[in-house]
C-alpha cells in the first residue's frame, strides 16, 4: 500500500515530456507558414524540411537553433521569424515530430 501511495506521488511530480503533434504547431502558430503537406506556403512543408534534414546527425540542434534565433536564405528570400518565447521542450518536440514526418 505505502509502495502504491509513493509511485502515485512520484509519478504525479514527474513533468512527462511534452509530445508534439500538429495541436502544438498551431498553438505556436507554426501553421501559419507551414504545413504537413501539400503546396508549400509562406515556408516549406513539414515533410520537405524533414527530407532535407534526413540523416544529418546535427539536424535537430540545427532546427532548435533556427526556429529559436530565426533564420533567412536556405528556403528563399522569406525569412523565418525568431522565436525565443516558444519553450525549449516544446522546440525540440516540434523539431523531433518535424524530422519525423514523412
Amino acid at each position: 500500500m505505502k509502495r502504491a501511495i509513493f509511485l502515485g506521488l512520484l509519478a504525479a511530480g514527474t513533468a512527462l515530456p511534452t509530445q508534439a503533434s500538429e495541436e502544438l504547431a498551431k498553438k505556436y502558430a507554426c501553421v501559419s507558414c507551414h504545413n504537413a503537406r501539400g503546396a508549400k506556403t509562406v515556408g516549406p512543408t513539414y515533410v520537405e524540411i524533414a527530407k532535407r534534414y534526413a540523416g544529418q546527425g546535427d539536424a535537430e540542434a540545427k532546427l532548435v537553433e533556427k526556429v529559436k534565433k530565426g533564420g533567412a536564405g536556405v528556403w528563399g528570400q522569406v525569412p523565418m521569424p525568431a522565436n525565443p518565447n516558444v519553450p525549449d521542450g516544446d522546440v525540440r518536440a516540434l523539431v523531433k515530430w518535424i524530422l519525423a514526418t514523412r
